[in-house]
């Protein structure tokens, strides 16, 4: 089943079992069924709860708070999530603060997906990945789509954190198969942890999102068989609030977290103080990141590519680890 399918059927899943859940977007509605399709068929089965909208992420997002702080269930899709900005103050100013603003905790059952990232020629404006601007605001969670991850257990673990939530998608994802991973690998997955490594003794653990998780295997696959270096790699379902207790058996003296946003502020920095607060006398040296360059994504492939992580600035940053 490719990833996609996974998240459709997901959620099926979920307007199937909640009468009160809602879902809104751009061009969601048969036969087009969303940019990416991951609402085919939703709003033929379910045609008074499946919404397609005006071209308002503001509004999307503020008609889904209302469902949400009324007690429905709401799932947004932002047609292509650099567009999330603009429902910033929706997210971040009320449906964020809502849970708790009020005197008494008031569940709020939203989720907002955002098709991220690039590496398919959208250019500059269509190709980012902004997870790294809402790290720390009060009462968001954030999860990241991938592809070992059941999305019916994703969707289903944020709304009972009674909280709005966050599901970045990173569209290279789309099309891959679920639990597939390269044969000289292993898979297991514990606790919205995935772990992937070929012995229990790794030289060296990336952490990275389930977007980036294939060009991190890609680079470890390389350094096991040109440079005999073993590594593991971790992949949380949730980013924020990050369960570091769940990493913290996996890890080694050298650590890389690899993420495709750009510099600055970002995911990885958090993780990397989180981290340093509880290793810092087993690391050999401080966590390293690895991220994008800084810029503007240009749509032309051979440019985007030198812009956009990649494996080899995967492997270069372990190869940095290991040295120090």
């Amino acid at each position: 089943m490719r990833v996609v399918e996974n998240l459709n059927l997901a959620l099926h899943g979920l307007l199937a079992q909640d009468p009160r859940a809602y879902l809104l977007g751009e061009d969601i509605a048969d036969p087009y069924g969303g940019a990416f399709k991951a609402t085919r068929g939703l709003s033929t089965r379910f045609p008074e709860r499946v919404l397609s909208t005006p071209i308002s992420e503001g509004a999307i997002t503020g008609v889904a708070g209302g469902l949400a702080l009324a007690g429905d269930t709401a799932i947004v899709e932002i047609m292509f999530g650099d567009f999330v900005t603009l429902a910033f103050d929706q997210l971040c100013n009320f449906a964020g603060k809502s849970v708790s603003m009020y005197g008494r905790r008031l569940p709020l059952r939203m989720i907002v997906r955002c098709p991220m990232g690039g590496g398919r020629g959208y250019g500059p404006t269509h190709s980012q990945s902004l997870q790294k601007h809402f790290i720390g605001m009060p009462g968001l969670a954030l999860y990241e789509l991938s592809p070992f991850h059941d999305n019916a257990a994703v969707l289903t673990g944020m709304l009972e954190r009674g909280e709005p939530g966050i599901l970045f998608e990173d569209k290279v994802l789309y099309t891959r198969q679920m639990h597939q991973v390269d044969e000289v690998f292993r898979l297991r997955v514990e606790d919205g942890l995935a772990v992937v490594d070929v012995d229990d003794r790794p030289d060296v653990v990336i952490i990275a999102p389930g977007g980036v998780a294939h060009r991190a295997l890609a680079a470890l696959r390389g350094l096991l068989l040109e440079e005999e270096i073993s590594g593991r790699l971790l992949v949380p379902s949730r980013l924020f609030p990050l369960d570091v207790g769940a990493l913290l058996p996996h890890l080694g003296p050298a650590v890389v977290v690899a993420e495709e946003s750009s510099p600055g502020g970002t995911w990885g920095s958090e993780v990397a103080h989180l981290l340093h607060a509880e290793l810092w006398g087993r690391l050999r040296r401080p966590v390293t990141l690895a991220h994008s360059r800084a810029g503007v994504i240009p749509t032309a492939a051979r440019l985007e590519s030198t812009v956009l992580l990649s494996e080899s600035t995967i492997r270069h940053a372990v190869l940095e680890a290991l040295r120090g």
